[in-house]
């Protein structure tokens, strides 16, 4: 291939320079970063947000609250809206902009390695998850957070997934289809069992619910993100490798399984926090959508990545919107928002789908 390297690895031909009156590619990395820095302006403030208000009684955290605390008013004011004034909205918002970040973020890895399917998997493990916890809360009178249960299923059911697919000679999505049916069918006998044994609605963690966004599962949630960013930024170039060429990375003595069960560990880490807004039947929504939209007009992985993010926001964002504005549920308006979104992507790429380079 003729071309000068970049400095982040891409080649640029002679050939492909922008055409006059083309937006420079310059230009476009420009407004790229731009919304990526925007998006981790937005989600560092819901991050101070969660924290502050787990402090609120310490002197200097009781004072930024409080401006919080107004700055909600004063939105309350500006849209004509009741809602931004209570902390249980922000905390909504909070889980799902961090939601917005990391869910694209594992999604990037799991669609271009054709994995979309595993979302969904375990996104019913947990609901069979948060099945088990409220029936031992109601049997037993622990107490335990249902998320943190339905955190340890997920896992659970992650690694077995990943041993599935490493030992057994069945087609590769074979496995994923048996835990998808087997997980969700454990969930609803469960909640059968246990029916009449609690007042919890079990409604709200399958199509999502901000009433479900507690304090404690919004302050997990943040802590999550922050483990999948940084387990992501650890280990980007050899989940890349495997992403694109998994055969390479074995004769290259990488530990593909090792990455590969890392992989599945932070999507069951990205499902289970996000099911907080949007349920157990839409949260594999925002690991495709977002990166399908971005795969539509991006030229790299790397930018497909940083689009992928920042559609996700938007989605967020603009599902929140919808939501509040017309009352309606919040995992459905994000998940209807981020398919816009994907249309109009299709849209501006003129209905053509593009080849992902591993480049950049």
């Amino acid at each position: 291939m003729s071309g000068t390297a970049t400095p982040d690895g891409e080649r640029e031909d002679p050939a492909e320079e922008p055409a006059p009156g083309r937006p420079d590619r310059g230009l476009r990395r420009r407004a790229e970063l731009a919304g990526i820095g925007l998006t981790a302006v937005v989600a560092a403030g819901m991050l101070g947000f969660l924290l502050l208000y787990w402090a609120q009684d310490l002197p200097v955290a009781s004072d930024l609250y409080a401006a919080f605390r107004s700055l909600g008013r004063g939105m309350d004011a500006a849209f004509g809206t009741n809602v931004f004034r209570h902390p249980i909205m922000w905390q909504s918002m909070a889980v799902g902009v961090l939601v917005g970040v990391v869910a694209p973020l594992v999604g990037s890895f799991l669609v271009h390695r054709e994995m979309a399917l595993i979302g969904e998997t375990l996104a019913h493990t947990a609901f069979a998850g948060v099945a088990i916890g409220i029936l031992v809360n109601a049997s037993t009178g622990w107490g335990s957070s249902l998320l943190l249960v339905a955190l340890v299923v997920a896992i659970a059911g992650a690694l077995v997934v990943q041993w599935l697919t490493e030992r057994t000679d069945a087609y590769g999505d074979v496995p994923i289809a048996i835990m998808l049916s087997g997980s969700f069918a454990v969930g609803t006998l469960i909640v059968s069992y246990g029916r009449g044994l609690t007042a919890i609605n079990i409604e709200g963690y399958l199509f999502g619910n901000l009433a479900v966004v507690t304090a404690e599962g919004a302050r997990l949630m943040g802590a999550l993100s922050l483990l999948v960013v940084g387990g992501v930024a650890l280990t980007y170039k050899q989940l890349l490798f495997i992403t694109f060429d998994e055969q390479a990375a074995r004769v290259a003595q990488l530990n593909v399984t090792g990455y590969n069960t890392l992989l599945v560990v932070m999507t069951a880490v990205v499902v289970v926090g996000a099911m907080q807004v949007l349920g157990v039947i839409l949260v594999a929504a925002m690991l495709v959508v977002p990166v399908a939209a971005a795969s539509q007009v991006a030229r790299s992985f790397r930018e497909a990545t940083y689009l992928g993010v920042i559609f996700g926001q938007l989605s967020v964002l603009g599902g929140f919107a919808v939501s509040i504005g017309l009352g309606l549920p919040s995992g459905g308006s994000i998940v209807v928002t981020a398919i816009a979104i994907y249309l109009a992507s299709i849209a501006v790429s003129g209905f053509s789908v593009k080849a992902i380079s591993a480049h950049g």
